[in-house]
């Protein structure tokens, strides 16, 4: 049977309108991005209310022994920034991991799947489909989060710089460029999860556990063992990239009719 997106957004349309119904998943959904773009306002209007603070210039010394010490509350509101986007890209992931792991097992908790299964859509237009009702949500909310962070950090921060802070090129880059592909394979990883296991809570606690890298690598970039900055985050978003195409070729194998209905007619 030939693909066709008529059927694929039909998937997409009736996901999302599960999802507007799941207000728990909804509410869950925005508590993360609340507290990405809240936290580091706290740490920059900290820097920005004190800037001559002693205490400062020993945080900077630490990060960099040849930093300006006349303008170390700068240096230190530009390096909470850089440092902070590895825990934004925790969104992009983890977002899409809430929807997608219910993706397949919870229909098969509703015994909603074999109708799916049966009817014209294929699997491809199923896998499709249900991805979007991932990605479109988590893409969008992840674009709001960061003007809110961008709008909330300039004005924060204007006192001290007396510019824009946000929207830097490594942000704008990480957050249309990077943060896509970190949707992708979170949305991935929670498909292939949610069609291996029967339970939707245990296949978003396993994909959940796809940000422990992320908090990983934000704990050496706050120990200053890590230096975070552009060419950093594009090295981390091409083996996210090869990671996708590993996904893409998995899915394709595993979202066959006959190994779906044989495993959950």
């Amino acid at each position: 049977m030939s693909f066709r997106l008529s059927r694929a957004l039909a998937v997409y349309r009736k996901d999302l309108l599960d999802l507007r119904k799941n207000r728990g998943l909804l509410w869950s959904m925005l508590a993360l991005p609340l507290v990405i773009v809240v936290t580091p306002l706290g740490v920059v209007f900290a820097y920005v209310r004190n800037p001559n603070d002693p205490s400062l210039k020993a945080i900077a010394l630490y990060y960099d022994l040849t930093v300006d010490l006349a303008n170390t509350a700068r240096f230190l509101v530009e390096k909470v920034l850089a440092d902070w986007f590895v825990i934004y890209l925790v969104m992009p992931v983890f977002v899409p991991i809430l929807i997608s792991s219910h993706a397949v097992a919870g229909e098969k908790e509703k015994r909603t799947l074999e109708p799916l299964l049966a009817s014209p859509v294929t699997p491809l237009e199923l896998v499709i489909g249900k991805s979007l009702a991932s990605l479109v949500p988590s893409v969008i909310l992840c674009t709001l989060a960061f003007f809110l962070l961008c709008a909330g950090v300039d004005i924060v921060a204007w006192p001290l710089a007396k510019e824009l802070v946000l929207p830097n090129g490594m942000w704008l880059f990480g957050v249309f460029v990077i943060a896509p592909l970190f949707a992708f394979f979170g949305n991935g990883v929670a498909v292939l999860l949610s069609a291996r296991v029967g339970d939707s809570r245990l296949a978003q606690q396993l994909a959940g556990l796809m940000v422990l890298p992320l908090i990983g690598l934000a704990a050496g970039q706050f120990a200053g063992w890590l230096k975070a900055g552009t060419t950093y985050y594009a090295l981390i978003g091409g083996l996210v990239l090869l990671l996708d195409l590993v996904i893409v070729v998995v899915a394709r194998r595993l979202f066959d009719r006959e190994r779906l209905m044989s495993r959950w007619g």
